[in-house]
């Protein structure tokens, strides 16, 4: 096998592995995607997060020309499609959020079937990724659990070292072994053959420790797109201490860029965003044996854009009720 060898993602000269312009697939009032501007750039591990409803699903259906936009355009690696589906489809490995697929056929049967259809499947490849995934390749597929389902998509995804891979929640129904394996798979799809991969999830770990950018989307509407370590929250940390001698929580609360001041007795804690030297000098005076500060995560990323969505609508809904016009960016 040859090994592509890695760059760095977005290379100058290179098409985006996504784009889309002003993409719109209405469904009602509050459904579906709403004038989406999104570039994926080639080689990159990029997150696509949001709640239920919010147009992760719709958006990659868009993308498969699964189905059809009102308007806009989307092109993955400079292909339209639209117009070029047949020629996408040969560049992309995707994992749907629901797997339907002939019950009475054996994992093999369905991922000879799979390889077939393809072509160029190396299937040492192929028992290598159920290998790792621990996948009974002579079960029938309506025998499965769930997590062995999903494994047969992750297989079929993976099976043909597909330029884009396209993943719709990779995790679910997987325990946090085989969540791990997945992970390595994607890290190696990228590192190894030089693979962009675009993925939702729910699982906020996963896509902190895996993707280089992420795109945040609510009602359809793109609110934040920004690498991981500079979306709003990141910058902030949680810090507990247990002192000497007991402290007001007027101490600390003044100190610039801490918030969330909880003191009880000698215990305290409270958020920290930027330099902890002030808040480690204030506490030194009450002889502190003991402080931990805890690195941030993607969930007060998400609570802090979710939270900023929900008060800016609030405040545009008494002008409009028209949410193709709303603005959350």
């Amino acid at each position: 096998m040859e090994i592509a060898a890695k760059r760095p993602a977005g290379a100058p000269g290179e098409v985006p592995a996504i784009r889309t312009l002003g993409l719109t697939k209405l469904y009602g009032e509050r459904r579906g995607v709403f004038d989406l501007d999104l570039e994926v750039r080639q080689g990159e591990i990029f997150g696509f997060l949001g709640p239920n409803g919010a147009g992760k699903t719709v958006t990659i259906r868009l993308l498969l020309d699964l189905i059809r936009p009102q308007s806009g355009r989307a092109e993955i690696l400079g292909l339209d499609c639209r117009r070029q589906a047949v020629a996408v489809h040969r560049l992309v490995g995707y994992l749907p959020g629901e797997l339907a697929l002939e019950p009475r056929l054996t994992g093999r049967q369905l991922l000879t079937y799979f390889a077939n259809l393809r072509g160029g499947v190396e299937w040492s490849f192929v028992e290598d990724l159920a290998g790792r995934l621990e996948l009974n390749l002579e079960q029938r597929f309506g025998e499965y659990s769930r997590g062995n389902k999903q494994k047969v998509g992750l297989v079929q995804a993976f099976m043909h070292r597909p330029r884009l891979l396209i993943l719709d929640e990779p995790s679910g129904g997987l325990d946090p072994l085989h969540q791990e394996t997945v992970a390595e798979l994607v890290r190696e799809a990228r590192d190894e053959t030089g693979s962009t991969i675009f993925f939702s999830s729910h699982i906020l770990s996963e896509v902190q420790s895996l993707c280089e950018r992420v795109g945040f989307i609510r009602e359809g509407r793109l609110v934040e797109l920004a690498p991981v370590h500079e979306l709003p929250g990141m910058n902030t940390y949680r810090v507990t201490a247990e002192l000497g001698k007991p402290m007001r929580p007027e101490t600390i609360a003044s100190i610039d860029g801490v918030t969330k001041v909880r003191v009880d007795g000698t215990s305290v804690s409270c958020a920290v965003r930027g330099d902890m030297a002030p808040l480690i000098e204030a506490l030194a005076p009450h002889h502190p044996h003991r402080l931990v500060s805890e690195e941030p995560d993607l969930s007060e990323a998400f609570l802090h854009l979710y939270g900023a969505a929900a008060e800016s609508e609030s405040g545009r809904s008494a002008t409009t009720n028209h949410p193709a016009r709303r603005n959350y960016q």
